[in-house]
């Protein structure tokens, strides 16, 4: 969320700078409900002065022997004024916070400009893409040659759309992978790993600006009469996870991953990517998140990019690292940055990780916050957050990447001492 004062004292320039995104501001609206939230409690300081000023008559006028029955009446009319005055003043504030919540968070101004991911810019590209001597398969083929490995139908089966079963090699390879990159995350890159909850509430999807803006793009249950959400990332719980806390800055940086499931209703995909892994409702995620000082979030950011960089490099995939533009950058985001990993049988690079620096604006929501060492005084935490990386759609890459004409697939070398020294499946 953005800060409130600058959202009520700079407007305009607020605008100019979503535009950017495509966002259009309610300016109009904003400035209606500030004048109003404005006059209000300047009618609310007049009655709560003017109360105190009678209250105090009170006893003046008992010590004279008064009548005190008419001031007690005043001061009793003028609660019931300042109780409806504060009541307006809670629903003009809810408005404003209502329209505030769905604003998402403003650029930093290294994010170049553009409409859609056409206009992403490359900053970076890492191998060569392999060239086949053989007609080169996709992944559905791939997986299900190997003993059905990757069955779709079976998902459809059980679940729908979107879903699938593994079995065999091809599930230990999935989770090798899995293994592979929480190992790299731990024991070379300092995060600790966490477990934590499928199910959140509602107020962690709010901290990370979900809800209320993105609800449909969730799976929503209902236990009991208790409303909770299936994670669509564990950005969610392990971010959440400082919700409403103060940490002392000797603890930053705080540097956590975690692996998952995550759910997602694909709300609005339409036909995109039905064939295969890479667009499902479940999969899983090896997710990297950091909490950082202000002054060092965007060296974090590279950081953190670097360390989903360094997975790929260590399985020997092709990829290129993007920088986002105005217009793809996602809402809690004032920065991000791709990485695109190469696909043989699609001929282009498909995204497989996505690394973002939050700003304060997640911070903000959740009031996460570090106590100063110079100032003594709570200050809002920077929050990041990438995929280290996409487990499926590493699944998918290798399967691509490392077949043979056979319809083989060799098993990259970092990963055959979680497959027990094999080196080829198929």
């Amino acid at each position: 969320m953005l800060d409130a004062k600058q959202l009520r004292t700079d407007t305009d320039n607020i605008a100019t700078q979503l535009e950017k995104r495509g966002f259009t501001l309610d300016t109009a609206t904003l400035n209606a409900l500030e004048e109003q939230r404005k006059a209000i409690q300047v009618k609310t300081q007049d009655l709560q002065n003017e109360r105190n000023t009678r209250s105090k008559s009170i006893g003046q006028a008992k010590a004279r022997g008064e009548d005190i029955a008419p001031l007690l009446a005043a001061v009793s009319q003028l609660g019931n004024d300042l109780d409806a005055a504060k009541a307006e003043q809670d629903e003009v504030l809810a408005k404003i916070n209502d329209i505030a919540s769905a604003i998402p968070n403003l650029l930093d101004e290294s994010v170049p400009d553009g409409k859609d991911e056409d206009d992403n810019v490359e900053i970076k590209r890492w191998g060569t893409p392999r060239e086949f001597d053989f007609e080169v398969k996709d992944h559905v083929d791939l997986g299900f040659s190997v003993d059905k490995g990757l069955d779709f139908e079976s998902g459809a089966k059980l679940a729908g759309t979107r879903f699938a079963v593994m079995r065999g090699k091809i599930a230990k390879l999935h989770r090798a992978l899995a293994q592979f990159m929480l190992d790299m995350h731990t024991e070379e890159h300092g995060y600790q790993e966490m477990y934590v909850p499928y199910l959140v509430n509602a107020s962690s999807l709010y901290g990370t600006g979900q809800l209320p803006k993105f609800g449909e793009d969730l799976f929503h249950t209902d236990l009991s009469g208790k409303q909770f959400s299936l994670i669509p990332t564990s950005e969610v719980p392990l971010t959440n996870m400082y919700r409403d806390e103060i940490v002392e800055e000797a603890e930053l940086p705080i540097k956590m991953t975690a692996h998952t499931p995550c759910f997602r209703s694909e709300a609005g995909s339409g036909g995109r990517d039905i064939r295969g892994l890479i667009r499902q409702h479940q999969f899983d995620k090896v997710e990297m998140v950091q909490l950082v000082k202000p002054e060092n979030s965007f060296d974090a950011l590279d950081e953190l990019t670097g360390h989903a960089e360094a997975i790929l490099e260590k399985l020997e995939l092709p990829y290129r690292t993007m920088a986002l533009c105005s217009g793809d950058v996602g809402f809690s985001a004032t920065k991000t940055f791709d990485l695109e990993v190469w696909l043989p049988a699609q001929n282009t690079y498909r995204e497989i990780s996505s690394c973002s620096n939050m700003g304060a604006f997640q911070a903000r929501r959740m009031q996460a916050r570090f106590r100063s060492s110079e100032t003594n005084k709570p200050e809002l935490l920077h929050t990041l957050n990438g995929s280290g990386l996409a487990v499926g759609r590493t699944l998918v890459a290798v399967l691509e990447n490392y077949q043979q004409a056979d319809g083989s697939i060799n098993i990259p070398t970092a990963l055959q001492p979680y497959m027990n020294g094999l080196t080829k499946i198929g």
